[in-house]
């Protein structure tokens, strides 16, 4: 990092400070030439994330999208919203450490039907129903076939 001062890229770190936020870490430097101080902000830099649709339109990710389809499958549920956040902020972070620019719509909701799984199993078959686009009860019977296996094992 150069000085602001005398440009000398001789500087020491003195603190180092998360934001209140947690987004930044606010940097308190000092120039080893010049010996002034100086603030300096790090923040992560995000991949903008594409969104492949099933219909192959992309759009740009919205975490508020897949908080809104939660929210609805954990209705009368004792899911609360903090829960649903967390869950949201897991697959956000998967998302973005796989350094990909795309990713298809259906990876997204596949880690949201494992995480939702753990969580509540009404709300699983609901969001399943919904994203999985089932077409008649069969369908909806072979999900809560599945996830009864699950549970005996």
């Amino acid at each position: 990092m150069g000085c602001p001062y005398c440009r000398s890229g001789k500087t020491k770190v003195v603190n180092s400070r998360v934001t209140p936020q947690g987004d930044m870490v606010r940097r308190r430097r000092e120039c080893r030439e010049c010996h002034r101080r100086f603030t300096t902000f790090e923040m992560i830099e995000k991949i903008p994330l594409v969104v492949i649709k099933q219909d192959g339109r992309r759009e740009a990710f919205d975490r508020q999208k897949i908080i809104n389809g939660i929210v609805k499958a954990c209705e009368k549920r004792t899911v609360n919203i903090v829960q649903i956040e967390k869950l949201v902020s897991e697959v956000e972070k998967e998302l973005y450490n796989q350094m990909e620019k795309e990713v298809k719509s259906q990876q997204i909701g596949e880690m949201v039907l494992t995480r939702l799984r753990e969580l509540d199993e009404v709300a699983y078959v609901r969001f399943a129903s919904v994203y999985r686009n089932f077409r008649d009860v069969s369908e909806f019977t072979q999900e809560l076939q599945t996830l009864l296996k699950r549970q005996e094992e």
